[in-house]
């Protein structure tokens, strides 16, 4: 989540599995999804092929120290 920032995510290539707090849906090429400012969010690639997207970030601030890690499965502080 983020403290100082929403997200778009608008799929270029590839379907994502996106999950916003509770709620998770699969996105397609030319979908976006929005993530509002605090929201929980997490993107996997459920398929084989690569997946490409645009983030598109909007708030009033865009520092690393602005991700706020729940739970990470790749082990990243």
């Amino acid at each position: 989540s983020h403290n100082h920032r929403s997200e778009h995510w608008v799929v270029v290539e590839g379907t994502a599995k996106v999950t916003i707090d509770e709620n998770v849906q699969t996105v397609t090429e030319n979908q976006s999804v929005y993530i509002p400012l605090g929201a929980i969010h997490r993107m996997e690639n459920p398929g084989q092929l690569p997946l490409t997207l645009i983030e598109v970030q909007t708030g009033t601030y865009f520092g690393e120290d602005d991700i706020v890690r729940l739970e990470d499965d790749y082990s990243r502080n």
